[in-house]
């Protein structure tokens, strides 16, 4: 049995033509001089380009590499005119009442909201905002309220808090070792406060700012502390004191460098030993310690002295103002006081009579004797009384 040729003809057997080939029905009538003209009968070759199966004179050609990727591009085969859906060759916008198109229109409109939202700046009442020219050229400095500027990107606008307290910790997470004025070593940490005082200064004269602020601060620090001995780095007014020199040094410094930074404070968080004298240096504050107590005492007890002399004082300045206006009396009330204060101690008893003669009266040995002496017997009941008789 014959099988069907995929061109159009018998695999087998002879052609209605006789000649035996195996060319498509179509190619057969074009060599037998049928019409050219007509659609061959047979299937399309796949491999040939549509609409382009045959030469200009009738006759099959071969399919190439250039007529496979005639129609093809780097996405994949190239969409033939008329193809629609949006996105498509055929498709546009709706138009506008009157056949104008809407394009302008939408196009208007991104540009109006575009140069409001660019040219209008608020800037708050802590703020300050520093304009420049395509981001590089400085131009001015607005100030709190709604400012305008030319449209990004040919005025860039930055604005900044210059009222916030912003802090840096420096030292803390890790060992800070500083030498001090008396060859020691204290481990330090510190905050340092500060605030924008000139905007553009700050933008512009430092190329970072806030690591210079920092290097300003360990300098400062450095420096305060090889002026002072420990005792009085460890001790709370020698801190004080620390940080007042640290604030002046680092504003001048930064003030020189025109860095636009206001420094509102220093404040030191730790000051201890290095890990590897902890102990001595422990046992040195544990000693330290009790000699500011001992020292507490004594002035406490030196306090208590002082006011006792100054009562004494005051209360002579008293008596001699009173014997200055009766010395007779005031003398008298003065012995009459003092024998009073020396016999209120005494065991003995002197009573003066008129003859002169005061009698000694040994009253406290009187007493004694009374004391020693034992009580009387009881005297015995009536039963006993009858049985003795």
């Amino acid at each position: 049995m014959a099988g069907k040729n995929p061109w159009g003809g018998s695999s087998g057997g002879s052609s209605d033509d006789g000649d035996g080939s195996d060319r498509p029905e179509g190619d057969k009538g074009a060599g037998k001089g049928g019409d050219r003209g007509s659609k061959p009968s047979g299937p399309r070759n796949p491999w040939l380009p549509q609409g382009g199966d045959r030469r200009g004179d009738g006759e099959r050609r071969s399919a190439s590499i250039e007529d496979i990727f005639k129609n093809r591009g780097p996405e994949g085969p190239r969409r033939r005119p008329g193809g629609g859906g949006p996105g498509g060759p055929n498709f546009r916008f709706p138009d506008r009442p009157g056949g104008k198109s809407w394009v302008p229109v939408i196009i208007a409109i991104v540009a109006i909201i575009w140069l409001a939202v660019t040219m209008t700046h608020q800037v708050g009442p802590r703020e300050q905002g520093v304009v420049t020219w395509l981001g590089g050229k400085y131009s001015r400095t607005l100030q709190p309220g709604i400012n305008f500027t030319a449209p990004w990107p040919i005025q860039i606008v930055d604005i900044e808090n210059v009222s916030e307290i912003r802090q840096n910790a420096i030292g803390e997470g890790g060992e800070n070792l500083i030498l001090t004025g008396d060859q020691n070593l204290v481990d330090l940490s510190y905050l340092v406060r500060w605030n924008i005082k000139d905007l553009v200064q700050f933008r512009f004269a430092l190329a970072e700012p806030e690591e210079t602020l920092t290097e300003v601060a360990e300098s400062a620090v450095r420096a305060a502390v090889a002026e002072t001995e420990l005792d009085t780095v460890l001790s709370g007014e020698g801190r004080e004191t620390v940080e007042t020199r640290v604030r002046q040094r680092m504003q001048t410094l930064l003030d020189a460098y025109g860095a636009g930074i206001a420094v509102q404070g220093v404040e030191i968080a730790r000051t201890e030993a290095p890990q590897q004298v902890i102990e001595a240096f422990n046992d040195v504050l544990a000693a330290r310690q009790d000699r500011e107590r001992n020292l507490n005492e004594a002035r406490r007890y030196e306090q208590q002295l002082l006011a006792q002399a100054q009562g004494s004082a005051a209360e002579f300045n008293e008596i001699y103002e009173q014997y200055r206006l009766a010395p007779e009396v005031t003398r008298r009330r003065l012995y009459y006081e003092t024998m009073e204060s020396v016999l209120s101690t005494t065991d003995k008893t002197i009573v003066e009579t008129d003859s002169g003669v005061t009698p000694y009266l040994p009253l406290p040995e009187i007493r004694r004797r009374a004391q020693a002496q034992p009580a009387p017997a009881t005297a015995p009941s009536g039963d006993n009384a009858g049985g003795s008789q």
